[in-house]
């Protein structure tokens, strides 16, 4: 999944896909580079990031989203939690819903339910503006956010949303310490308990920086290693703006995985 912000503020590519003609370039670019769906967001969730109107996201999102519609030959993911927006990208052509409130806003359900878009249910501790103020999780962070998904994916089903249209998300970053981060990852496989598709989003995030001391600029090789990590443990999508040199990792990693397969079943 490639991630296309269209904010002047998100914490790592904030302003540099804002123009729509510029999106939608850098858009067919990753796809060429290998992405399989382009995710378009258009309010800051990182760490202390205020919140955006829901008029906002739409002049932001929606030219964006009818333009890749048209042009781009993968699905269309819009990154939001208001269902006017999740309703107005629907009728502009993207397909999927990747929430970072896991659909918790008053009318989200209904939305995804009446549109038919599939959906990301993410795990977040908090808001974005204040997610990061000392999180604790005194029953372990891969139980509670396995739990917390347990009960979004049961809301989903009561709504009336097909389970095979969801995925789940643990959240990296999203209301977690370095120590939490790892715990999550280092225990991704006990997610797929859940039954559904992970996808993880751990592309430039504050975790590869503080384990490497290297600024968001600086972050590639490990925010490679990382997804590499993640799909070893179970991950199905890798969210990432680094398209070609995850691409290209992951088609090592899968070569050396086949060869593997075919020799334990022979």
């Amino acid at each position: 999944m490639g991630v296309l912000n269209v904010t002047p503020d998100s914490f790592s590519d904030g302003g540099d896909w804002y123009d729509p003609a510029r999106a939608l370039d850098h858009a067919l670019a990753m796809v060429e580079a290998g992405a399989d769906l382009v995710d378009v967001g258009g309010e800051s969730t990182r760490p202390g990031a205020a919140a955006v109107s829901p008029d906002e996201e739409l002049r932001r999102v929606i030219p964006v989203i009818e333009a890749l519609s048209a042009a781009c030959p993968v699905p269309v993911s819009v990154d939001t939690s208001a269902p006017e927006v999740m309703r107005a990208a629907a009728g502009a052509g993207a397909q999927l819903v990747n929430d970072v409130r896991a659909l918790q806003r008053p009318g989200a359900l209904e939305a995804v339910a009446e549109t038919g878009l599939a959906a990301c249910l993410m795990h977040m501790r908090g808001e974005p503006g204040t997610m990061q103020q000392a999180p604790h999780y005194p029953n372990g962070v891969v139980a509670e956010v396995s739990a917390f998904l347990s009960g979004r994916l049961q809301a989903s089903a009561t709504a009336g949303i097909p389970a095979e249209r969801l995925l789940v998300d643990p959240g990296f970053g999203f209301g977690k310490t370095l120590d939490d981060n790892l715990a999550l990852l280092a225990g991704l496989g006990e997610l797929l308990g859940l039954g559904r598709p992970l996808l993880v989003g751990l592309s430039r995030k504050s975790m590869i920086g503080a384990l490497l001391d290297l600024p968001v600029e600086e972050r590639l090789h490990g925010s490679v290693a990382a997804a590499l990590v993640a799909v070893e443990r179970g991950a199905r999508i890798v969210r990432v703006h680094d398209v070609a040199a995850t691409v290209q990792a992951l088609a090592v990693w899968n070569a050396v995985s086949e060869v593997t397969a075919a020799e334990e079943t022979t």
